[in-house]
C-alpha cells in the first residue's frame, strides 16, 4: 500500500484566495527569474513606446542596481499606478490573444519586478507639462510625486530578490550575470537596429564602463539590419554573409547566414526572430541545423541572423511568461522555407570560402627570424625602398616562359575531357633533351591578359603532393586536393541519386517490427516520403510495422532501431531527416574513398581541370566537413611580408 503523502492533510483543505504580494511574488518566479530576465522585460517596454535611444546601467550583475533610461512616449502621471498593477497593459485590449504585435502584452512585468525589489518609476509623457515618479517596495506602492525628467522614461531596480532570499542565492557570480545581460542586450538591439542601445557596469559607482554600444543605424532595413550585425559580430560575419530573402505560404524569411567555412564551435552567433521578438524555438533551430548538415561536422555550428514574419494568428507567443519560445500553427511550413532558403543561398555561393581562413593563414606566416608581420623596418640613413613592380611586357615574357613545353596559351581540358584522374601529360621532347630555360613542368597555360584568369586561376605548382598552388589575377590560391576532389565527388553522387533515386533492396524476410499504435500510426503518415528514399513501410496489424525495403546503400541495417530513431525524430520535430542524413553520410563517405588521395602527384591538365570544375561546383569551398578547400592570398598581403607595402 502506498505511504500517505505528507502533504496531503486529513482534514478538509480550505481554498483561500493569495493576496497580491504573493501572487505577484509567483509571477516574478516565472517572469523575472535573473537579472537578465528583468533588463528584457524593461528593454521591450522601452522599446514598445517608440523609443530611439535606451540607455541600461547595471551594477554587481544586475543584483544590486538595474537602470533603463528611455526617450519613447512616456506614462501618464495618472497612469503610473495602473502600470504597476497586474494585468494591467496598454499593448492589447484583451480582445483578441492571436493578434500581438508588441513585444510585452501581458502586464506582468513591472509589478513582478515590483513584488521582488525596490523599483522607481519615473516618466513624462509627450505633451506634458512635467515628469511623475512612483516608489515600490516589495509590492508596497507609495504616493505619486512631481519629478524633473525630459520626455520618455526612467525604471531604476535596486536589491532585486531582497524579499526572496532563496531565489537570490541560486543566482551566479557578478561575472556570470553580468554576461547574461549583456547577451540579452545584444540580441534585442539587433531586434531594434534604428535605436541606439548603451550598456554601462556601473559597479563601484561613477559612470562606470561600456561594455556594449550600438549606434542608431539609418537606411532600408537589411542594410541597417548587416551593420547592426558587423557591430555585434564583427565585420567577420558581414563580410561572409549570405543575404537570406524567400517567401513561401505567406510567410517571409529575411537575414543573414554565413558561409559554412565560417562556422563557430557553439550557437551563440544565432539569432532567430519571429515577427521581430527573439525567440528560442527547436522547430526554428533544428532546421537551421538541418540546412547545414551536409556541410558541417557534428561540433561545428553556423552563424546566421534569421527574421521570420508570419501573420499573428498562425502563432502563438503566449506559450510561456517569459515570451521567448512560440508555437507555430504549420511548423512544416516554416521548416521547409528555413531549408530550402539557406540552401540556395549556399548553393547561390558557388566555391567561396570565408575571408577569415585566408586573414588565419596570413597570420601563420612569420619572416626570417620569426618577426611578426608588419611593415619592414627602415635602414640606417635611409629608408627602405621596395623593388618596383615588373612591367607588362615582363610578366608576358615571364608567363610565357612558365607555360608548359611545347604548349603555349593551350586550353586546359576540362574535367570530363580528362576521363577522370588517371591522365598524365605527356613530355612531347626527345628522351634526354632538357627543358628550355624558364619552362616548368607544373606551370599552367595562361591566357593573353592576366584578367583573362578564372576565379581559381591557374595551377603553378604542386606541393607535397597534396596542395596546388595557383596564380590568379589578383594573388594566388592554395587548394587542398583531396579535400577539393572529396566535394565534387559527394556533389556528383547527390545529383546522380537525386535524378535517379534512391535503389532500395527487398528484403527476403520481411522484418516485423512492434511498437505503440500512436508510434506506428505516425511512422505510417509519412510512408510516402520514406519509400522515396528506399524505406518501404506498410501496417501490420495494431502497433506493428512491417518493412519490406531498406536503402540498398545502407546495406544489412537494423530496421527496428531505425524505424524508432526516425519515430522519435518525428515526435519531437514534427519531421524527420534522420534517414536521409544517414544515406547522405554514407555517400560522404563514399566520396571520401573516391576521390584523389593526399600524396599523389597530378599533372597540370588534371590540376586545372580540378580547378575549374570546382568554379563549377556549388558548395566547393567547404569540404564535406565544413572545412575550407581552397586559401586565397591576395598580392598585397603577399606583399606585406616581403616589405612592400
Amino acid at each position: 500500500m502506498n505511504a500517505e503523502s505528507p502533504k496531503i492533510s486529513r482534514s478538509l483543505p480550505q481554498i483561500r484566495q493569495l493576496d497580491e504580494a504573493a501572487a505577484n511574488r509567483i509571477a516574478a518566479g516565472e517572469v523575472v527569474e535573473r537579472p537578465a530576465s528583468a533588463v528584457k522585460e524593461l528593454m521591450e517596454n522601452a522599446l514598445d513606446a517608440g523609443a530611439r535611444r535606451i540607455d541600461i546601467a547595471v551594477a554587481d550583475g544586475g543584483k544590486t542596481l538595474i537602470r533603463v533610461t528611455d526617450d519613447g512616449h512616456g506614462i501618464p502621471a495618472g497612469e503610473l499606478g495602473l502600470a504597476l498593477s497586474r494585468h494591467a497593459t496598454s499593448k492589447i485590449d484583451g480582445t483578441n490573444l492571436l493578434d500581438i504585435r508588441s513585444f510585452g502584452f501581458r502586464g506582468e512585468a513591472l509589478p513582478s519586478i515590483g513584488s521582488v525589489a525596490r523599483l522607481t518609476l519615473t516618466s513624462r509623457a509627450e505633451g506634458s507639462a512635467e515628469a511623475a515618479e512612483l516608489r515600490v517596495t516589495s509590492g508596497e506602492m507609495g504616493p505619486v510625486t512631481p519629478a524633473a525628467l525630459p520626455v520618455g522614461t526612467v525604471v531604476e531596480v535596486r536589491d532585486l530578490f531582497h524579499t526572496t532570499p532563496a531565489r537570490l542565492k541560486f543566482l551566479r557570480t557578478d561575472r556570470s550575470e553580468m554576461q547574461a545581460v549583456s547577451e540579452t542586450v545584444r540580441r534585442l538591439s539587433l531586434a531594434a537596429p534604428f535605436t541606439a542601445i548603451t550598456l554601462r557596469d556601473v559597479t563601484g559607482g561613477g559612470e562606470g564602463r561600456v561594455t556594449f554600444q550600438a549606434r542608431r543605424e539609418t537606411g532600408a532595413l537589411p542594410e541597417a539590419r548587416l551593420a547592426r550585425l558587423r557591430t555585434l559580430l564583427g565585420a567577420g560575419f558581414a563580410e561572409n554573409a549570405l543575404p537570406i530573402d524567400a517567401e513561401r505560404d505567406g510567410l517571409r524569411l529575411t537575414g543573414y547566414a554565413a558561409l559554412p567555412t565560417y562556422s563557430r564551435g557553439s550557437s551563440v552567433q544565432q539569432f532567430l526572430f519571429v515577427n521581430g521578438r527573439p525567440v528560442q524555438d527547436k522547430v526554428l533551430t533544428g532546421a537551421l541545423r538541418a540546412a547545414y548538415s551536409d556541410f558541417l561536422s557534428r561540433d561545428r555550428y553556423p552563424a546566421a541572423a534569421l527574421f521570420l514574419d508570419i501573420a499573428p494568428e498562425r502563432v502563438d507567443v503566449n506559450v510561456h511568461p517569459a515570451k521567448s519560445e512560440v508555437r507555430f500553427r504549420e511548423p512544416g511550413i516554416a521548416r521547409g522555407l528555413i531549408v530550402s532558403a539557406l540552401m540556395h543561398a549556399l548553393a547561390g555561393a558557388g566555391h567561396r570560402a570565408a575571408t577569415t581562413v585566408s586573414t588565419a593563414a596570413l597570420g601563420a606566416f612569420r619572416p626570417e627570424g620569426g618577426r611578426p608581420v608588419g611593415p619592414w623596418p627602415s635602414r640606417p640613413g635611409g629608408g627602405y625602398t621596395p623593388p618596383p613592380r615588373p612591367s607588362a611586357g615582363a610578366l608576358s615574357t615571364a608567363w610565357e616562359a612558365q607555360a608548359p613545353y611545347g604548349q603555349p596559351h593551350r586550353r586546359q581540358p576540362g574535367f570530363a575531357e580528362l576521363g577522370g584522374w588517371s591522365a598524365r601529360v605527356e613530355d612531347p621532347r626527345p628522351a634526354g633533351e632538357a627543358a628550355p630555360s624558364g619552362a616548368s613542368e607544373a606551370a599552367g597555360a595562361r591566357p593573353e591578359d592576366a584578367s583573362d584568369l578564372p576565379p581559381l586561376g591557374v595551377a603553378r605548382a604542386q606541393l607535397h603532393e597534396n596542395y596546388i598552388v595557383a596564380q590568379t589575377a589578383t594573388g594566388m590560391v592554395v587548394v587542398d586536393q583531396h579535400a577539393a576532389h572529396e566535394r565534387l565527388v559527394y556533389e556528383r553522387f547527390k545529383a546522380q541519386y537525386a535524378k535517379a533515386g534512391i535503389a532500395a533492396q527487398t528484403l527476403l524476410m520481411p522484418e516485423i517490427v512492434e511498437m505503440s499504435g500512436e508510434d506506428a500510426e505516425r511512422l505510417l503518415g509519412h510512408a510516402e516520403a520514406l519509400s522515396a528514399l528506399g524505406l518501404t513501410i506498410e501496417p501490420f496489424g495494431a502497433g506493428a510495422i512491417c518493412v519490406r525495403e531498406t536503402p540498398a546503400m545502407l546495406g544489412r541495417c537494423d530496421a527496428a532501431a531505425l524505424l524508432r530513431d526516425i519515430g522519435d525524430e518525428l515526435a519531437d520535430m514534427g519531421s524527420s531527416a534522420l534517414l536521409e542524413s544517414r544515406l547522405e553520410a554514407i555517400m560522404s563517405r563514399m566520396a571520401c574513398h573516391g576521390s584523389v588521395r593526399s600524396g599523389r602527384r597530378l599533372s597540370v591538365e588534371e590540376m586545372n581541370a580540378l580547378l575549374r570544375e570546382m568554379e563549377a561546383t556549388p558548395h566547393s569551398g567547404q569540404c564535406n566537413h565544413g572545412r575550407p578547400t581552397w586559401v586565397e592570398l591576395s598580392l598585397a598581403e603577399i606583399e606585406k611580408l616581403f616589405g612592400r607595402r
